[in-house]
């Protein structure tokens, strides 16, 4: 009798443990907890987008294509989270489900899997096997948003809440350790609809240190859905949860600004929320791999969204997509791979920085500037780290300058120009075309303007200026020599790199 009671004693507390665990997640804090310290450090991932909408050219679908179409011709995992590896990547960060309702594993919840499929491998035990090889993290996307699932518009939202438990338990009790779960598509129901707060307590029962957020997670009032950029959230303790509890913010494909906040709101009490950024090594923008080859980004813009993506204590996952016949190609990886090895990753070492940006908020005086009644093209945008603001000129010949402490050096220019763009056919790819085509760059060194760097090329994506040796100067100065229509740039930043 005294054994049964201490069982059951024993067991009470455990449970009272468990829940003391969970509850110490939620409890208002300046700090991280340990699911988002586990996060932090990872910093790096590789986001995979790989399913049914691959082998159809498209972005999105409604779960009407047929399971045949899903048919790669030499799938390999293996290879997706070796390239990974070799890359730096910390962590994999797999979509198992995504709003067409076409699972990557063998669901027993529902038909349309890759079991039903022409090629049967379940692709995220796979996934998750070859992140246990190679000793880099795994993680999931899973969209809330279903098309397929009938239970999804039946009226009392508990029913469809029950499927996903079902398939999140699937994912969590029969793939390992899972560290991150990314949820999206939440814009299609009410917040309060989704059962956020019974998944949550479901993936923390299984593993505490799980991340977990939800697609547009912070919005202007509590209760209404209203929104502000995650750039123009450099206030703590201004906004509020959406998505409640969630372990981190999300707003794909956004990117925060450099000063960007950790403290958020829920129902009076401030909760700390680190960052994570998505964006897309395909320079058309696309996430779902096409059967036309498309051009990657050039390292120079790749390596610093790295490094504008994990400052102050944000992460970023990139997104690397297997083709049709289920392989990363190989100039995809090779790309990847390129910015590890100049980036000089180590799951050793921390995240490498940028360099100290001298160029920060300086007085900035322009041209012109494009008409507009609420100033938000003025050529201080040019510098506040924020990149949803711009500086935009009114005519093709512009010129802006940027005042300098004298007494800093630096040696390194970096400039996101905004251009012109054609949305392609899937309505979420999409060509970028610049429009500075001919430009300078000018220092002032005792009262006289010297050129460091003319070009007669587009300026591009991202033009990265590395300067031999350093200079120290009062003013800088972009000249716009010939454009193809008033020039615009996002940010213009000015860098001191250490010596490596």
């Amino acid at each position: 009798m005294k054994l049964i009671r201490k069982h059951i004693l024993t067991t009470l507390l455990l449970a009272w443990a468990c829940n003391c665990c969970v509850a110490q997640l939620l409890v208002p804090a300046t700090k991280p907890n340990s699911a988002q310290q586990a996060m932090i450090k990872r910093g790096y991932g590789m986001f995979i987008h790989f399913g049914i909408n691959t082998f159809n050219n498209t972005e999105w679908s409604d779960g009407t294509l047929p399971l045949e179409s899903y048919n790669p011709t030499n799938l390999d995992p293996d290879q997706w989270v070796l390239t990974a590896k070799k890359a730096g990547f910390r962590y994999v960060l797999l979509v198992t489900k995504h709003h067409d309702g076409f699972c990557l594993w063998d669901s027993k919840y529902t038909a349309y899997d890759v079991a039903s499929s022409p090629v049967k491998m379940d692709v995220v035990k796979a996934v998750s096997d070859a992140c246990k090889k190679y000793g880099i993290k795994f993680a999931v996307y899973y969209s809330l948003w279903d098309r397929k699932e009938p239970s999804y518009k039946d009226k009392d939202p508990q029913k469809y809440i029950n499927y996903m438990l079902n398939q999140l338990t699937e994912l969590f009790t029969n793939y390992g350790t899972i560290g991150e779960l990314w949820l999206d598509g939440g814009w299609d129901k009410k917040p309060s609809d989704w059962g956020i707060d019974q998944i949550y307590s479901l993936v923390k029962k299984y593993n505490p240190d799980c991340a977990v957020s939800v697609n547009h997670t912070i919005v202007n009032e509590e209760g209404k859905r209203n929104y502000t950029p995650p750039a123009n959230m450099t206030e703590d303790n201004k906004y509020f949860f959406q998505y409640f509890p969630s372990d981190f913010r999300l707003w794909d494909p956004e990117l925060a600004a450099k000063s960007d906040k950790k403290q958020y709101l829920h129902e009076g009490k401030s909760y700390y929320l680190p960052f994570e950024h998505t964006i897309c090594i395909s320079k058309r923008l696309n996430w779902f791999e096409k059967s036309e080859p498309l051009p990657t980004r050039d390292l120079d813009e790749l390596e610093e969204l790295f490094y504008w993506s994990t400052d102050n204590d944000n992460c970023l996952v990139m997104n690397v997509p297997p083709d049709q016949t289920g392989r990363i190609r190989e100039y995809v990886a090779n790309t990847a791979i390129g910015l590890g090895k100049r980036l000089n990753l180590s799951l050793n070492k921390p995240l490498p920085k940028n360099g100290k940006f001298i160029s920060m908020n300086k007085p900035v005086t322009a041209s012109s500037v494009w008409d507009d009644k609420n100033g938000q093209y003025a050529g201080n945008a040019i510098n506040d780290g924020k990149m949803n603001s711009r500086w935009a000129a009114k005519d093709t010949l512009a010129i802006v300058e940027m005042e300098l402490n004298p007494s800093e050096s630096f040696n390194k220019i970096s400039i996101f120009e905004y251009q012109d763009t054609k949305r392609l056919p899937d309505g979420f790819s999409q060509v970028r075309v610049s429009r500075i085509q001919q430009y300078s760059i000018d220092i002032m060194q005792n009262g006289q303007w010297r050129t460091v760097y003319l070009s007669d090329e587009p300026m591009g994506d991202c033009k990265v200026i590395r300067l031999p040796f350093s200079y120290n100067a009062s003013k800088l100065r972009l000249k716009v020599l010939r454009a193809a229509a008033p020039p615009s740039i996002y940010e213009l930043s000015v860098i001191n790199m250490p010596a490596k």
